[in-house]
């Protein structure tokens, strides 16, 4: 049984950064903080603290500090069931961290309303693309993810969110300078500058499969920034799969135009829980698809 104060000292120094603000964080001198997590390691046979600016984890020390985030929001919702105030409500420091898995679209266009409704709650988010952020789930390294795929990971529950419309847009320049007159055709994508986000974003090559049938694109402009994408696509630099959501307003006033009319992506999203803390995230679980349901499309 861990001591509930050593955790709590070791979650202070890895949300901080330091032992000094851990000490301010938790009103206790930072002799307090350095004993409590050198009685922590002693009891864990194993260092837990990288002492380097700013602090680390190591990997035992990962394991514990969500082992201790987790213990706080199961103790939420216990608390939450039975009516209680929670623990340090109102006061910031009390608050569990909670580490979720999403991908940068769905958090520039639907998920921080989802997030805004959750009360409480100190958020860690790690930004990868729905076909991988699962994987975070499966080496425990997150409690949460939004993901592409439909199958439950071990130990989780797995419920749709509905499609995020992908549309292939540059701007009517771009438009004119390399399709002109012959259109969007295979050869001239093959060709044409195409914005990506990164080495795992495969939007742009699935949606010429789907539109052209091919799946060769042309040289690409590396951009992992869901704002600065549609703003890029805009300036002309290439062509790139935007949010319809977010790029709706430049093609209503003609900054930004699809390559093809009526060749949209569809991007089906699920929610992936932790069976762990399932019942303690049940209030982020309902925020969550009602954020997604005023956003995304059903999945076909």
């Amino acid at each position: 049984m861990f001591d509930p104060a050593q955790l709590a000292a070791l979650s202070a120094v890895l949300r901080t950064g330091s032992f000094e603000r851990a000490a301010q964080m938790l009103h206790v001198t930072q002799s307090a903080i350095s004993q409590r997590v050198r009685q922590l390691e002693e009891q864990a046979g194993t260092s837990l603290v990288i002492r380097s600016q700013p602090c680390r984890a190591t990997d035992a020390g990962e394991r514990l500090f969500r082992h201790a985030e987790e213990l706080r929001m199961l103790e939420q919702g216990v608390r939450r069931d039975l009516g209680l105030a929670l623990p340090g409500e109102g006061k910031v420091r009390g608050w569990p961290t909670l580490r979720l898995a999403v991908n940068a679209d769905s958090l520039a266009t639907w998920f921080v309303p989802a997030m805004a409704k959750v009360e409480a709650v100190l958020f860690d988010l790690v930004i990868d693309d729905q076909d991988h952020s699962a994987d975070w789930l499966q080496r425990g390294e997150v409690r949460a993810a939004i993901s592409g795929s439909p199958k439950p990971v071990q130990g989780c529950d797995c419920r749709p969110l509905g499609a995020l419309r992908y549309l292939a847009t540059a701007s009517p320049a771009f438009v004119e300078r390399w399709f002109g007159a012959d259109g969007v055709t295979a050869q001239r994508i093959s060709e044409a500058p195409v914005i990506t986000f990164n080495a795992k974003d495969r939007l742009q090559t699935r949606w010429a499969e789907q539109a052209l049938g091919i799946a060769s694109m042309g040289p690409s402009h590396w951009l992992p920034s869901s704002h600065a994408f549609v703003d890029a696509a805009i300036a002309g630099l290439g062509w790139g799969m935007n949010p319809e959501a977010r790029a709706a307003t430049a093609i209503a006033d003609g900054r930004l135009q699809e390559l093809i009319p009526g060749q949209p992506l569809d991007v089906p999203l699920y929610w992936h829980v932790s069976r762990t803390v399932a019942g303690a995230l049940k209030p982020l679980t309902a925020a969550v698809q009602s954020a997604a349901s005023a956003v995304l499309r059903p999945i076909g």
